[in-house]
């Protein structure tokens, strides 16, 4: 708990907000951020998602977990630079194992899963 303190300590410096404004930013009570810093409480499901949908910029992954960067769109970018999608295809059609399904995420953070 003590990491997701630090990353959203983090935004607040980045962003260049007061606890009361990042918490009226996102929709929750000012109590609710007072807690999480304060390590009084863990954040909900609901704080993040919050979070998440206001600040595009932020990604999940480093949200939640740390991983990867601050910025969604630097974790887009080395996602992009890795293998392109049609060469895994290839790779996966050489296989004698059956596909099963694909999951598209998109940026909107909506998905799509496609099953055989």
């Amino acid at each position: 708990m003590e990491e997701f303190t630090n990353r959203l300590l983090e935004i607040l410096e980045n962003k260049n907000l007061s606890a009361s404004q990042f918490a009226e930013k996102i929709g929750v009570q000012r109590s609710s951020v007072s807690h999480v810093l304060s390590k009084r409480n863990k954040p909900s499901l609901d704080f993040i998602i919050k979070i998440s949908k206001t600040f595009d910029d932020i990604s999940l992954d480093w949200l939640i977990n740390g991983d990867n960067s601050l910025k969604s769109s630097e974790t887009t970018d080395k996602k992009n630079s890795s293998t392109p999608i049609s060469k895994e295809i290839k790779n996966i059609e050489s296989t004698e194992t059956e596909l099963d399904k694909i999951v598209f995420f998109y940026k909107d953070k909506s998905y799509k899963i496609f099953k055989n």
